[in-house]
């Protein structure tokens, strides 16, 4: 699985950005896709995450009610889009897959095997 990351940019504080998270390789309905990020000096931490069958969504605590996931079949990318940006969402943010994720580790970055290249999101005060 390839994973090609997109749409990071500068932005004011209240503002909104739309990552993409472009999927190709050999994937199946089990498949979940999700973003992580990663601050300077910080862990990288789970944001947000999709399962392709049934469509179920997962979020970090930190993106409830500010940020959505969602999944476009036909061209096979997951998307994030981010409302309302503050300055601690700043940091690199990476889109992660795998073939068969359990509801106990969703959110745990060593259940993804594969990973794209990060995108950097600076939002401004």
């Amino acid at each position: 699985v390839q994973l090609q990351a997109s749409g990071g940019g500068l932005v004011q504080a209240g503002g909104s950005l739309r990552l993409s998270c472009a999927v190709s390789g050999r994937t199946f309905s089990s498949t979940v896709t999700g973003w992580f990020r990663q601050a300077p000096g910080k862990e990288r931490e789970f944001v947000a995450t999709i399962r392709w069958s049934g469509g179920n969504t997962y979020y970090a605590d930190s993106a409830k009610g500010r940020f959505t996931i969602s999944r476009n079949s036909a061209e096979n990318t997951v998307i994030l889009q981010m409302n309302n940006l503050r300055p601690e969402d700043t940091a690199v943010y990476y889109c992660a897959a795998d073939n068969a994720i359990g509801l106990a580790t969703i959110g745990i970055r060593s259940a993804y095997k594969y990973w794209g290249q990060g995108t950097q999101v600076t939002v401004s005060s």
